[in-house]
């Protein structure tokens, strides 16, 4: 009657529009790339998004200049992306075993994350870490593989951990990490992941590179609350630095003004004349530039120094030579060394008994004589009885 439309008309003219699901929509983001729907309370704001994917990039840049050193091959990662994933999604989008790497914080922040990469790569980073050309991949993932990701994530990580504790002013260390093979396949039940079934978790996915034997998705995952919090550590010394600097930068307070002068408890002095002063300036050259105490010169007797000649070896004669019997009864340690040799971490662990070691000694080459790590002689084996001895042949002089 007034004009106004119902809300029963208004829904006719929109077309039968179900106006709950507007709130329904705006639970997702549109920054994090994922179907999962988060609510709007928990969802990241963009700041907090692109604050974390930065704070990710900084850090996985130093680790990808470790996980280089360790692998002696070109690692390349890429910029991170944010988005939001579930252990659902995960399983569904994860079609090959993966391994899980569990990191926990246990100084300057208080959380876990999980790291999660291809059973390939693992498998390639640990060939590569053991000398060997990346291409021994066709074995089964055993604890040898799990035990060698473990080290080379907490290398990388801890270096990560040592650029995040430059961000926020406060060191940040890590426990040792542990890895587990987990296979979506098996269900979540099987894979131990029921814990985490339901739960939404922050996804930074990375490209990595390495060399060219890898070319893949390294991700990380962060509980939500945890991501937040890691955002408003960076945030609280970047921003509570700017109140101190605007206060060092302040100008100073007016002074206050000056208290007139006191008569001093001394006898007056009778000041000259204004003009007088002034004429006599003028007619005296100014002496400023010198000191206003100067010394007179005074003749100093300068010397060549004088130093003692190195070259002659001072008279030693005059020393006892009962005093080299103090330390006659001191115990060194003499080893006998028949050669060496390097060898790999791949090769050492292939030792079995049987194995045979080849040195860097030729077949009746001298042997060395060490004495408290020190050569001093060469010698050669010879058998006393039922036990080795050696006959020395040459002393080595310095």
């Amino acid at each position: 009657m007034d004009g106004m439309l119902s809300q029963e008309e208004i829904n006719a003219l929109l077309g039968g529009m179900d106006t709950d699901a507007a709130p329904e929509e705006e639970t997702t983001t549109e920054d994090a790339q994922s179907s999962v729907a988060v609510s709007g309370s928990e969802m990241l704001t963009p700041e907090e998004t692109d604050g974390l994917g930065e704070i990710a990039n900084i850090s996985m840049g130093t680790a990808a200049t470790t996980l280089s050193i360790l692998v002696n091959n070109r690692v390349d990662i890429t910029t991170p992306s944010v988005a939001y994933t579930t252990m659902e999604e995960l399983a569904e989008k994860k079609g090959a075993p993966v391994v899980f790497i569990y990191i926990s914080y246990r100084a300057g922040l208080q959380g876990n994350n999980v790291l999660i990469l291809k059973e390939r790569d693992v498998k390639v980073i640990t060939d590569l870490m053991m000398g060997g050309d990346g291409t021994n991949i066709e074995t089964e993932l055993n604890d040898l593989h799990l035990s060698a990701i473990c080290e080379a994530m907490n290398q990388m990580m801890g270096s990560a951990a040592t650029s995040m504790s430059s961000m926020i002013n406060e060191m940040v260390d890590i426990s040792p990490p542990t890895a587990t093979r987990i296979d979506f396949g098996d269900g979540l039940e099987n894979a131990g992941l029921m814990d985490m079934a339901g739960q939404t978790f922050v996804e930074v996915s990375f490209r990595m590179e390495i060399g060219d034997l890898v070319d893949s998705e390294i991700m990380q995952l962060y509980p939500i609350e945890f991501a937040r919090m890691v955002y408003h550590q960076f945030m609280s010394v970047t921003q509570g630095g700017a109140p101190e600097q605007e206060a060092q930068a302040a100008p100073e307070p007016a002074p206050a003004p000056t208290p007139a002068p006191q008569p001093m408890p001394q006898q007056p002095v009778e000041a000259q004349p204004a003009p007088q002063m002034q004429a006599g300036m003028q007619q005296q050259p100014m002496a400023a530039a010198q000191p206003m105490y100067a010394m007179p010169p005074q003749d100093i007797n300068i010397q060549p120094a004088q130093f003692q000649n190195f070259n002659q070896m001072p008279n030693l004669d005059g020393i006892a030579p009962e005093n080299i019997d103090l330390i006659m009864d001191v115990p060194l340690e003499v080893t006998v060394e028949l050669g060496r040799t390097s060898k790999s971490i791949k090769d050492i662990l292939d030792f079995s008994p049987g194995t045979i070691i080849e040195l860097d000694k030729l077949a009746g080459e001298p042997i060395d004589v060490l004495v408290n790590g020190k050569f001093v002689a060469k010698g050669e084996v010879v058998v006393i009885e039922e036990s080795f001895g050696i006959r020395v042949t040459e002393i080595i002089k310095d």
